[in-house]
């Protein structure tokens, strides 16, 4: 893990008692979330993760003090949601995010960025969404206009889930990820020897790793995959497996 990032944790989790009071880090990516959880579980800490939305990625862990149940904490005062309308055009995620890092913002302040057509929902720090209201002016080659809305009011995501099914000899990383995205065994051994593949969204580059039910591979550049459980065997004994391929999208109103 990150040393910096534990440090960062175990300072919060020290302030957030002090002052009794929540305290949060910026947001975290999916990798760096699952570090942070297996370090506070090593370190007994207790942090909750909220991303603004209940699909979103990108999360920011809060560390509580020790009167406060987590059903008391109130993300809004910590995060905010911005909704970016374009004229005239329709960018894409790479616009809105270079548009905004090019206002100095760091990433960590961000969150997701989910696109629908010529509209944008921003997840972002609280303290930073009257700066970008103020300043964000155009993403891309289009003007936009934006303005802060409630959590509440984002539309939620469409999860739409397409099942893929296939056999393996057995459930090693490359042969289910060969499957899950139709390459050869020796192509997703190699990409995962690349550093492209992440169990869990943690990195890694044993191709021979077991796999088991509930778990998500991503796989960069095509997408992410949760593995289901395992069928019944074909007459070689090669073991039949569905995995679920997901791509996000936000519902339109």
């Amino acid at each position: 893990m990150d040393a910096e990032l534990s440090r960062r944790a175990l300072d919060l989790a020290h302030r957030a008692e002090k002052y009794a009071a929540p305290a949060n880090t910026g947001f975290l990516t999916p990798a760096e979330q699952a570090e942070l959880r297996a370090f506070c579980a090593r370190e007994r800490l207790d942090a909750v993760f909220h991303g603004g939305g209940d699909e979103n990625d990108r999360r920011a862990a809060f560390f509580l003090p020790s009167w406060m149940e987590e059903d008391a904490l109130d993300v809004s005062e910590a995060i905010a949601a911005l909704e970016i309308t374009a004229a005239f055009g329709a960018p894409g995620h790479r616009d809105y995010l270079g548009a905004i890092l090019g206002l100095g913002i760091k990433r960590d302040c961000l969150g997701d960025i989910r696109v629908a057509g010529s509209t944008a929902y921003l997840f972002c720090l609280a303290s930073i969404a009257p700066y970008l209201c103020a300043n964000l002016e155009s993403v891309g080659r289009c003007g936009v206009k934006i303005r802060q809305i409630a959590l509440s009011d984002v539309p939620p995501l469409q999860r739409s889930c397409r099942e893929v099914r296939f056999t393996v000899k057995s459930l090693r990383l490359d042969s289910v990820l060969a499957g899950a995205f139709s390459l050869s065994r020796a192509n997703a051994a190699a990409a995962v020897a690349q550093g492209l593949v992440s169990v869990n969204y943690l990195p890694c580059e044993k191709p021979d790793r077991a796999v088991a039910p509930g778990d998500v591979l991503s796989l960069r550049g095509k997408g992410k995959v949760t593995v289901g459980e395992p069928g019944g065997k074909t007459r070689k004994d090669r073991q039949f497996i569905t995995v679920e391929l997901w791509t996000d999208a936000p519902e339109k109103r």
